[in-house]
């Protein structure tokens, strides 16, 4: 079975006209480990069946078949299965901007991460199934909307990590990851020694600052091939040196070839 076979067999996205606000992803019978990450969209998941850890700024914490995870956007998290134990989940990730202008709100936290109860997993259900149309997409913005009005609660602003003296390093990280940033640029950005920022980075993320840069651009990446740019475009913007080394970052990242990503399956 080839690499594209066995993606398409394993993931599927859903996207729709009628809600580019909401993408839905659906993993089957996946035995894919997940590296620490963050998404720039809010997280809401099921699992359908087998059990992961998930890794969040409180766990990690086993879950298995009807939990529910919530994740905002620039939360860094993980979800790995035990070796050789496929598990199947589906996401739905929403625009943080486009939740922000309907709830009217300047961002939102879920003050607890992970849930077991069956009410919340029949709610969440309903929520991560295809937008097929304009009553589904409305059906699905209302049902969202009851939703977070119970489990979210409205904040002053975005999740941003809390490092002390890292802000102006993290801002030029998310201004422009696909420039020639270096360690030692970012380094004396903050006032500090290249092996002191490295340490003290990784200290407030969980990540170096090499790896939450790629983070950083492998969204960007995708959120190009889900609007129709081609894959070298989106590979030249988001700075890779070619076109195969976005598709080795995404595949690592997401468990399939950016060419899949992009045609859904």
């Amino acid at each position: 079975m080839t690499d594209t076979t066995s993606s398409q067999r394993f993931h599927r996205f859903h996207r729709h006209p009628a809600a580019p606000w909401a993408e839905l992803r659906n993993s089957a019978r996946s035995a894919h480990c997940f590296r620490l990450h963050m998404h720039a969209e809010y997280s809401i998941g099921i699992v359908d069946a087998g059990s992961t850890v998930f890794h969040h700024a409180h766990g990690p914490q086993p879950i298995s078949a009807g939990a529910v995870v919530l994740i905002e956007p620039g939360a860094w998290h993980a979800c790995n299965p035990e070796p050789g134990a496929p598990w199947s989940y589906r996401m739905l990730f929403i625009d943080a901007h486009w939740l922000h202008q309907r709830l009217g709100v300047a961002a939102l936290r879920f003050p607890c991460r992970a849930f077991t109860d069956a009410g919340i997993t029949r709610q969440v259900d309903g929520l991560c199934r295809p937008v097929d149309g304009e009553t589904s997409a409305q059906r699905l913005a209302l049902g969202l909307q009851r939703f977070l009005a119970q489990h979210a609660q409205p904040a002053a602003q975005p999740l941003s990590s809390d490092g002390e003296g890292l802000q102006a390093a993290l801002q030029r990280l998310h201004a422009g990851p696909d420039t020639g940033l270096t360690i030692e640029s970012l380094a004396r950005e903050c006032g500090m020694s290249a092996t002191r920022f490295i340490r003290r980075f990784k200290a407030a993320t969980g990540m170096t600052p090499g790896s939450y840069r790629l983070n950083l651009r492998i969204n960007g990446a995708r959120r190009m091939l889900a609007q129709g740019t081609p894959l070298s475009e989106a590979a030249y913007a988001m700075g890779f040196a070619d076109q195969a080394h976005l598709q080795r970052a995404f595949k690592s990242h997401h468990a399939l070839t950016p060419g899949c990503y992009a045609r859904g399956c």
